[in-house]
Formats: C-alpha cells, sequence, structure tokens
C-alpha cells in the first residue's frame, strides 16, 4: 500500500515537473502551470502513519497497547507534515523558519513514543526483534533526519535558486526511498522473525 501510493504520487511529481519545464528551466513561482509541491506533502501525509501503523501492527502487541501507541503516532505525523507544508511553499524565510520549528515539535515527540513509550512493550518480544526494533528506530532517525536537512537547503528570502530547487528534490528523493523501501523490508523482516518464533511455539 505504502509503494503503491508513493509510486503514484511520484508519477504525478514527475508530471508535474515536466509540465512546467520549458527552455531546460522549471517555473517555481507558485503560479499556475508551476511545479506543485503538494503531491509530495500528499504522499506523506498519507504514507508516513501508515509506515508508524505497521511497525505497530508488525508487533502484534496488546490491543489497548496498540490502540494508545496509533492513537498518538498518527496525528503526530499528520500535524508533522501538515506543518511542514506552509513553510516549504513560502518564499519569506521567517515563515519557513516559524513552520519548520512548529513541524518540528511533532517530530520530536514522534521519537519519544517510539524510544520511550514502544521501548517499554518490547521485553516479550522474541529473540532478535527488539534488537531489530532499535535498527529500525536507529534507521528512521537517519532517514527522516534527511527532511529537515532538505528543507533547510531550500530556505532563503525570494524564490528558491536552481541549485536549492534540486538539492532539495534529491534530498526528498533519497530520504523516501530510504524511509519507504529499506523501512518497510525492515518490517517484513520483523513479521518474518515473529512468524518463525510462533512457529517454534506451536511444535512445542
Amino acid at each position: 500500500m505504502v509503494t503503491f501510493i508513493a509510486g503514484y504520487h511520484y508519477m504525478r511529481i514527475i508530471n508535474s515537473f515536466t509540465e512546467s519545464s520549458t527552455d531546460m528551466t522549471v517555473n517555481i513561482s507558485g503560479a499556475q502551470g508551476s511545479f506543485n509541491e503538494a503531491y509530495r506533502y500528499v504522499d506523506w501525509l498519507l504514507t508516513v502513519p501508515l509506515l508508524l501503523v505497521e511497525v505497530i501492527a508488525v508487533l502484534a502487541l496488546a490491543k489497548s497497547v496498540s490502540r494508545s501507541l496509533i492513537m498518538r503516532l498518527v496525528p503526530a505525523s499528520a500535524a508533522m507534515i501538515a506543518l511542514g507544508y506552509p513553510g516549504e511553499i513560502s518564499s519569506n524565510q521567517g515563515t519557513q523558519v516559524l513552520y519548520g520549528v512548529l513541524s518540528t515539535i511533532p517530530f520530536l515527540y514522534i521519537l519519544y513514543v517510539l524510544f520511550v513509550e514502544l521501548g517499554k512493550s518490547l521485553d516479550n518480544q522474541p529473540e532478535g526483534v527488539a534488537a531489530t526494533i532499535g535498527r529500525l528506530r536507529l534507521l528512521l532517525v537517519a532517514t527522516w533526519g534527511v527532511y529537515p536537512i532538505s528543507y533547510i537547503l531550500g530556505m532563503g528570502e525570494g524564490m528558491a535558486s536552481a541549485q536549492q530547487f534540486v538539492g532539495v528534490q534529491v534530498g526528498y528523493t533519497i530520504a523516501d526511498i530510504l524511509a519507504k523501501c529499506v523501512f518497510g523490508l525492515t518490517i517484513f523482516k520483523i513479521a518474518r522473525m515473529k512468524s518463525a518464533a510462533e512457529g517454534m511455539k506451536d511444535d512445542h
């Protein structure tokens, strides 16, 4: 589901890039016919909460624990994305900084939930799962850390330069590949480890 949503929106991003390109330049002025950054943010608004839900779902925690974690992670991730968008499309540096800081608040809360609250529920997981979750959380910090770096690259008064625009788009794309593909494969690995552990229990 995550890769399907991401694939669709990347096709829309490519189309928007093509439609806004004339004479080897890209119109990023925000006017009609310009490159539309909204496609990327809609993709994130859908896929980031889904990835976090997958992390919780694959662990098969107690229903009350899973519900509590999901009810905190999903709204926080949606707020993180929604608060970043106004800064992304603004050409005013003060606005960019303001919404960048506001978007960071739910991001830090997500890290707290994953590292502290989720950590309390890992003791009963099969051997190796807790360690893999630990690596998954570090992967999340590493990949999601690319997003604010790319965001900062695009900051400044007036419209972004060509170099800034390319830097931001390349940074976001690399982060997306790591955050979605590698993250998803790690979740799949955890699911296999859980299934193998449950199979061993059934054999005994």
